[in-house]
């Protein structure tokens, strides 16, 4: 590795923080002043090309925001801190955001592939009890590395040069894993809502949702399948569950890297393997699901013991489809703006196509089956594209350290 010299990222770059107009001033809101957020700068792969809010100039005016030109990196300051983009507009952002203008001497592409090598470091330097935070002098004391501007855009030429082949691929890769996700998808639904025998006569369900079902399956409500379980725990102990759209129901300690132990979970609700868990105010996105073991879950989950009527495996193959969630959607009530509660009054309401308990096998062990090389087809490339993106990480992390010699080509 060379041995560049430092500057401080204060002499290199003009530094600024955001602000918000006043959220219920509509005359703040839909103007042309595009608006930045951490949510924006995630969705960028490098470059940002829009905003999903624009403010006017009265709302600018009011909050004090900075406005920057393009060419300007925007750095996340918090949730998550570090994250990063360059910015192909004139751009104001929020206070969870840095404006970061670079000055003549600062190449704002070689900056924004260094300063993506340095995420971890940034985020180690954030404090903060409530969320953590990036501070403004911290940023500003950040030391980068000081080469002339005709090899910082030699670099980060080579750079922009290098990963453009990995880039198409991983893009390649994730449009196969979509359609893997698809091709998965349509499976269970055909499946739970037609059956596995393509000549099974149909007939008309008379619920919109369901449309028509094969013939000798019957439509059931909630209630007639389920009972309500609210048994609470008396010590807080047992495997902490958490339920998702696309994992079901889970322990916590699977889905938390370096998981610290929620305190307080005395009067979480006990559930046994077999039970539909379904959390009230996620319930609209899919967050359902039967669980595998017994443990505890939220307060704010539903815990359902299925009647002899319904097979768990076959409730949990229905209740993740997106067409079921959009049912439930449908039955939950807006307790607030924005926010959605699924209550059991609501659960019961819906109702379910039930083909016999043999047949629910039949199905349940047909979807395992057919899913089962969707599954290993998807590891295989979620594993090619971490290798990719790993060469990709390091080929950057080298040209910006100067481990690779890079010629100052005109």
């Amino acid at each position: 590795m060379r041995s560049w010299p430092n500057k401080q990222l204060r002499f290199l770059f003009s530094v600024s923080s955001g602000a918000t107009p006043a959220s219920g001033n509509p005359d703040f809101w839909d103007g042309k002043i595009n608006w930045a957020t951490p949510n924006d700068v995630i969705k960028s792969a490098k470059t940002l090309t829009e905003t999903r809010r624009r403010i006017t100039e009265a709302g600018f005016e009011s909050c004090g925001a900075k406005l920057a030109p393009p060419g300007t990196i925007i750095l996340t300051r918090r949730a998550p801190v570090g994250q990063l983009a360059i910015s192909e507009l004139e751009i104001s952002c929020n206070q969870g955001c840095f404006l970061l203008e670079p000055s003549s001497d600062a190449d704002s592409e070689f900056y924004f592939y260094w300063l993506s090598t340095q995420k971890n470091y940034l985020q180690a330097l954030g404090r903060g009890t409530t969320f953590v935070e990036l501070s403004t002098d911290t940023l500003k004391s950040l030391p980068l590395p000081c080469i002339p501007l005709v090899k910082q855009k030699a670099i980060s030429d080579y750079v922009t040069r290098e990963t453009a082949d990995i880039d198409v691929l991983l893009s390649a890769k994730q449009r196969l894993l979509n359609f893997q996700a698809e091709k998965r998808s349509a499976i269970v639904d055909e499946a739970v809502m037609r059956g596995i025998n393509p000549a099974a006569p149909l007939r008309p369900s008379g619920i919109e949702w369901l449309g028509d079902i094969p013939t000798h399956w019957e439509v059931k409500r909630s209630r007639w399948l389920f009972t309500v379980r609210d048994k609470r725990s008396e010590t807080g102990e047992g495997e902490l569950l958490t339920v998702s759209r696309p994992t079901g129901v889970t322990p916590w300690s699977a889905k938390v890297a370096n998981m610290i132990r929620v305190e307080g979970t005395v009067g979480f609700k006990l559930c046994f393997a077999g039970d539909l868990v379904i959390d009230t105010f996620s319930a609209w996105k899919g967050a359902m699901g039967t669980a595998r073991i017994g443990g505890i879950v939220s307060p704010t989950h539903n815990v359902y013991i299925p009647r002899p009527h319904i097979l768990p495996d076959f409730a949990d193959k229905l209740v993740r489809t997106q067409v079921f969630a959009q049912e439930v959607a449908r039955h939950s009530k807006e307790v607030w703006s924005s926010r959605l509660r699924f209550c059991p009054e609501s659960f019961f309401k819906i109702c379910w196509p039930v083909p016999p308990l043999a047949e629910q096998r039949e199905i349940v062990e047909y979807i395992e089956t057919e899913t089962a090389t969707i599954s290993r087809l998807s590891e295989a490339t979620e594993n090619s594209a971490a290798l990719l993106t790993e060469r990709r990480a390091a080929l950057i992390s080298e040209a910006v350290t100067g481990q690779i010699d890079i010629k100052e080509a005109a």
